[in-house]
């Protein structure tokens, strides 16, 4: 029995796959991904077949992540890297290989000398450095899944800063029409006499410095377009795309916010690496307390061919070395792993903390942005309306100058603007709260820019 137990292990460790395909379909149901590209295929640098019939038609938010999925080269990069700890894993497992030692006309005068010498506690420790190695393989699943989670945000974060620069830009080249004619009708008046120069000075520099907005406004919205291009890997005649249309105008409303934090615990892939790693650590301190604890044993079979004392022209023998585990008993090693565990059990405390924080705050954002895009559409923008078209009854009865209802419509164009840009945060805030609840704390980087004053 000893014998066959020893011919399957030897089987077992040669039979571990290679191949990722399990690992990406574990990526893919951690990461509620509907796809993922097949890297498990031979590296090329064309773009995925879908994506080209993605992009035929007016992309959506959906549409801009199923392209990502598909085509972010840093995302196939990391899923390609599965391979590294799966193979790691297969490394760790394997039985160590025996030493073939043959001597030709040896002292003892025997024609040849055969050995075979075999680590038979490297045998033994084999199926458990595997075991140890496993926990890894198993972080870097979920750390891909994060990655895929983070990808998704990110490309939908850079598609609602499209929608928003568009729209402010298309504000933005209003706001100048409105500059260009406060200019000419203060050039004309002032033509006349009815205008101070220093009126004039003032509707002049106005235009200016819209002009500037304006330029500002188109820049933004092309580096917003080329982030999320670089979010899509695209380049060439795949940037001809266009998107679905504006934002939405409409708040969306959760319902599903009950238990938030306990939600958010439990799916986070970011526990579930301290966990692996803190199995990890446990596992390979147990494996270096066995190590050291054991004895290296070290078992040959040697063939002598011709030897002419024996008699014999073929005898055979064996023998037995062994390493005692006096000095060194893998102390150290032992040590290093088990505060390596108590780190990590730290950091999963602190963590568990801060994904309650964060539930809680990706809540208050979702909701202070839905009803700050109510107010606005409810609220604000109507009363900016009534305003203007207040300005405008005046300015028909000649109570008010062609300048004071200019300025009126800039003013409602300010609040535009700020619509937009609450409207944008409001997308994003969902976006965020769903990778939470997917499993994965992200950022806004943009917005986290716009409220520290950053544009």
């Amino acid at each position: 029995r000893r014998h066959l137990a020893l011919v399957l292990v030897a089987m077992l460790s040669g039979c571990i796959s290679t191949g990722i395909r399990d690992d990406l379909t574990l990526v893919r149901e951690l990461a509620h991904a509907s796809e993922l590209p097949d890297v498990a295929r031979p590296v090329d640098d064309e773009p995925h077949d879908d994506v080209a019939a993605i992009l035929a038609r007016p992309i959506d938010a959906d549409a801009a992540v199923r392209v990502a999925m598909l085509n972010n080269r840093e995302l196939r990069a990391s899923l390609r890297e599965l391979g590294i700890a799966r193979a790691r894993v297969l490394g760790a497992g394997l039985l160590p290989n025996p030493l073939f030692d043959v001597e030709l006309n040896p002292e003892r005068q025997t024609g040849v000398e055969v050995r075979v010498e075999w680590d038979i506690a490297g045998l033994l420790l084999a199926p458990i450095r595997a075991d140890a190695a496993s926990a890894d393989l198993d972080v870097a699943r979920f750390e891909v899944a994060g990655l895929v989670i983070e990808t998704g945000f990110e490309v939908r974060s850079a598609y609602f800063e499209v929608q928003a620069a568009d729209e402010m830009l298309a504000v933005a080249e209003r706001a100048l029409d409105a500059c260009v004619a406060a200019r000419d009708a203060a050039r004309a008046l002032a033509s006349a006499g009815n205008v101070p120069a220093m009126d004039l000075a003032a509707r002049e520099a106005a235009y200016e410095e819209e002009r500037v907005h304006v330029a500002e406004a188109e820049l933004h919205a092309l580096v917003a377009r080329e982030l999320l291009q670089r979010r899509l890997g695209l380049h060439g005649e795949e940037t001809a795309w266009t998107t679905a249309g504006p934002l939405p105008v409409e708040a969306v409303e959760r319902t599903d916010l009950d238990g938030l934090e306990r939600r958010a615990v439990d799916a986070s892939l970011e526990l579930r690496v301290l966990q692996s790693r803190m199995v990890a650590a446990a596992r390979r301190a147990g494996l270096a307390r066995l190590e050291g604890m054991l004895p290296e044993v070290l078992v040959d079979v040697h063939a002598l061919i011709g030897d002419p004392v024996a008699g014999d022209s073929f005898a055979v023998g064996g023998g037995i070395g062994v390493r005692l585990p006096i000095f060194d008993r893998g102390d150290g090693l032992v040590a290093e792993h088990e505060h390596a565990l108590d780190a990590a059990f730290e950091r999963y405390v602190g963590l568990a903390v801060d994904v309650r924080s964060e539930a809680r705050e990706a809540r208050a954002r979702v909701e202070s942005s839905g009803a700050r895009v109510r107010h606005y559409g409810s609220v604000v923008l109507p009363a900016r309306q009534r305003v203007l078209d207040e300005v405008l009854l005046q300015y028909d009865a000649m109570q008010v100058s062609v300048f004071d209802l200019l300025d009126a419509v800039r003013e409602r164009q300010r609040t535009e603007r700020d619509a937009i840009e609450t409207r944008r945060e409001h997308r994003v805030s969902l976006a965020r709260l769903d990778a939470l609840l997917a499993g994965h704390r992200v950022h806004d980087e943009s917005g986290a820019s716009r409220m520290s004053g950053g544009e």
